[in-house]
């Protein structure tokens, strides 16, 4: 049976001036972090030419989103680090920590010098700035979530930290925001050359004010109880992860919940812009308004879910969120193709192509760093069919002949580039890429989605339900998470599974779904990935998650 520490008076009540400011004063600082570290995606582009001068345009790209990347893989490791703190000194001095990390991270990519400037120096501290940006917020989320939690009253838990679920969406949107209004007010070419900098500049505002918020808060009661009665943890790693009663408790957070809640979450909300612009070649500006207003719309649904939750569980409302996305992924997405690009879903049906190929020579394109080239001729004709939202039959050829792709009554031969000079692969790149997009473009696939041809409203209307979804998984989890693990190793025990299943299985969706439309020629295979672990954590979470709408947060033991 769990023991556990007095709980102060938190029974059912309207909320607090107190209680109004922990909730302001966590979500905006999570809020801002989030800023901070969705601006380097946006401006990836820019920072390539700005920091990756020294090579091609093509490698400068990926050496950026590879730096981007590195945000996201570190962020398990930022909640080792920040979560044994937050456990052993407390969570307002951990996360306040995290924020000062992630702010004057952000602050020096703004005044940090060019490649042109300084050389090979310039992208090797871009890396390292990205480096410690990831190991913040892999602190951040923990210490925000724990903090408002173990305020919150014990019936309105749900409510209070559905807030700090609406924080990456937030974000997302100020630094979108933020790029448009500088943007637009120095132009194109100024914001290329020096411009791209204010954005992050004007994070030193944020973070002074989040701050100065921040230290004007007081411990969390349960660690400030705890920490009076001497029961803090003096080794929360060995404690949570070296004993099987508490290790058993995170592995089924990660995948009875939080993996599930990833690829939902990624999926509603990034792969279906991806989706949008790379598969129906719908137009950057219109799939970014749509995705926008699904995200607005639906965004009060965080805190709508997570007040429900407070009713009749966590544990119903997220696994149903991944039980009816993983059952409704395949018609909502086939919706998008028929409304937003009818053309697109005639041709799929009208003009088979089929491609004929060794086995041998066909790899699995799984490539999460971007740095791996595929080089067979059977990779590179499926590679650019599917980049062109071809579907496609695979039928095996005889070893060692080159892939071949028909198109109708038309049989084109793609070509194999291992051995090639760069130039002399070039070369036989165009003449292929031209003679199969001609082909391509006779059968009937569009080169992009017409816009007189596109129903919005429904591709709107498919959208938000889409991150409705997102909202059933997400708004929930930060109160089940905290109230799945005792008081003395919380932070560090719910920041693991949470990083790694929103860092690494929801991070890595967008390369494995393009590597699964590839290998098996079908524009939706990808979403395969999502439905299987979606399903997966349902299936673990029915069976082995237990409902912690009643848990004592107090308990030193679960």
């Amino acid at each position: 049976m769990a023991t556990s520490i007095a709980a102060p008076n938190v029974a059912s009540r309207g909320i607090t001036p107190e209680e109004r400011k922990v909730i302001f004063a966590s979500s905006l600082g999570t809020v801002f972090e989030w800023y901070d570290f969705y601006l380097y995606g946006s401006l990836a582009a820019i920072i390539a030419k700005q920091f990756f001068a020294g090579t091609d345009p093509n490698t400068a790209f990926i050496f950026a989103l590879l730096a981007f990347a590195a945000g996201f893989i570190v962020r398990p490791f930022g909640a080792l680090v920040f979560g044994r703190l937050g456990d052993m000194i407390g969570r307002k001095y951990t996360f306040l920590v995290t924020i000062l990390i992630m702010g004057a991270s952000t602050f020096v990519v703004g005044i940090l010098p060019n490649y042109n400037s300084i050389g090979i120096a310039a992208p090797i501290i871009l890396v390292a700035l990205r480096i410690l940006q990831g190991l913040a917020l892999g602190g951040e989320y923990g210490g925000a979530a724990t903090y408002v939690a173990e305020h919150a009253p014990n019936d309105k838990r749900g409510a209070f930290t559905a807030w700090i679920q609406t924080t990456a969406t937030l974000g997302l949107f100020l630094s979108l925001l933020v790029i448009l209004g500088v943007r637009t007010a120095v132009g194109e070419e100024a914001f290329a050359d020096w411009g791209w900098r204010i954005p992050f500049l004007v994070s030193i505002v944020l973070l002074g004010v989040s701050v100065w918020i921040r230290l004007s808060m007081s411990e969390s009661p349960a660690f400030t109880k705890m920490k009076a009665e001497g029961k803090v943890s003096k080794a929360p790693l060995t404690e949570a992860f070296g004993q099987w009663k508490n290790m058993k408790l995170v592995i089924l957070a990660l995948f009875g919940l939080t993996a599930g809640q990833a690829v939902v979450w990624y999926t509603g909300q990034f792969y279906s812009l991806f989706f949008l612009t790379q598969t129906l070649k719908v137009d950057g500006p219109t799939a970014n308004i749509l995705i926008a207003l699904a995200l607005l719309l639906a965004t009060p649904f965080f805190l709508i879910f997570g007040s429900v939750s407070d009713k009749i569980g966590r544990k119903p409302i997220i696994l149903a969120g991944c039980l009816i996305a993983a059952l409704t992924y395949f018609p909502i997405f086939s919706g998008l193709t028929h409304y937003a690009n009818p053309a697109l879903e005639a041709a799929l049906k009208t003009a088979p192509v089929i491609v004929t190929a060794d086995p041998a020579t066909c790899q699995f394109q799984f490539n999460p760093t971007g740095t791996k080239k595929f080089t067979s001729s059977c990779d590179i004709a499926k590679a650019k069919l599917s980049a062109m939202s071809v579907n496609y039959e695979n039928v095996a050829g005889t070893p060692g002949s080159a892939a071949t792709v028909k198109i109708g009554d038309k049989t084109l031969t793609s070509y194999d580039a291992n051995g090639l000079s760069k130039e002399d692969a070039a070369v036989k790149d165009k003449a292929f890429s031209a003679e199969l997009t001609t082909n391509i473009r006779g059968a009937g696939y569009p080169s992009k989605a017409d816009p007189a041809q596109m129903n919005k409203p429904m591709v709107l209307l498919l959208l938000f339900i889409l991150v409705l979804y997102v909202t059933m998984v997400y708004g929930p989890i930060a109160a089940m998470l905290v109230e799945m693990f005792p008081t003395r190793i919380r932070y560090t025990s719910m920041s693991l599974p949470y990083h790694i299943g929103n860092g690494w299985f929801g991070g890595l969706l967008p390369t494995t779904a393009f590597a699964l439309v590839a290998y098996k020629g079908d524009i939706y295979y990808g979403l395969w990935y999502p439905i299987v672990i979606a399903i997966g954590t349902f299936i673990i979470g029915m069976l082995f998650v237990k409902e912690t709408i009643h848990n004592d947060i107090y308990a030193e033991e679960r």
